[in-house]
Formats: structure tokens, sequence, C-alpha cells
């Protein structure tokens, strides 16, 4: 699914108040991913809108093990647009930093913490995933 992605809300009122330019919201290719309990982004989205890390955590991924690895934690805002209004807006969101598979298509993975606030299904005989919020 397509998604767009920009500094936090905070971010923007900080940078409008000290008259700094606000980046442009990143579009970003995302791949639902059932099994990650965190939204994740590329760190080229990341270094893209200028936006410094708000604290570390430590993340287990296939290519870990069971020894975590520590990333980077950001604080963005992620809206996803829906074939009727409304879209859904994520004002803020903290997202793990990840280096995902830009070669495979996608720059995120949409983690359960938002994908809880979704009903998905996915026909698989139609190749069909219909997502709604």
């Amino acid at each position: 699914m397509d998604a767009f992605v920009s500094v936090s809300h905070a971010r923007q009122t900080a940078l409008q108040t000290a008259g700094q330019p606000i980046p442009k919201p990143q579009t970003v290719r995302a791949l639902l991913d059932t099994g990650a309990s965190v939204t994740c982004l590329d760190s080229t989205i990341l270094t893209n809108l200028n936006i410094p890390p708000t604290g570390t955590t430590l993340m287990n991924t296939p290519t870990t093990g069971s020894t975590p690895a520590t990333v980077n934690v950001y604080d963005v805002s992620i809206l996803i647009p829906g074939a009727t209004p409304p879209p859904l807006f994520l004002h803020t969101i903290a997202v793990a930093e990840s280096q995902l598979f830009q070669s495979q298509g996608f720059h995120a993975l949409i983690g359960r913490d938002i994908l809880g606030a979704c009903v998905f299904h996915y026909n698989g005989p139609l190749n069909l995933l219909t997502v709604s919020y």
C-alpha cells in the first residue's frame, strides 16, 4: 500500500515557530507485516525528513536471531489514503529505523501498532487484500 510520511505534529509546530522549512512528506510503498510489532521505516526516508532520533529500542529480526539489535526510534506522522475518505492519519507515531528492501519495492513495514486500528481481509484465490479503518 502507499502511504505518506512526514515529520510529527510536534516537530512541524516547532519548525514553524522557529521559522524553519518543513520537509516535504515522503511517499512510501509499504508492506503490511503482521509479524512486526512496530512500524519500520527505511533510513533513507528518515534522512530525507531530516529528523533526529527520539531514542532507541531493541529489535529482533530474522537476521538478528535471539540477540536483539539496538535501533533508532523516530517520531513521525503517517497518512494512509483510502478509497473513501477519511484517510487514516496518525499525527505522531514512534517508528523504528530499519534497512528495508528498496530493491523489492518497499520503504516501510506497517506493523501491528498501526494494523491494530485496521480490519483487513486477504482473499487468496483472488489475490485481493482489503484494508479498512
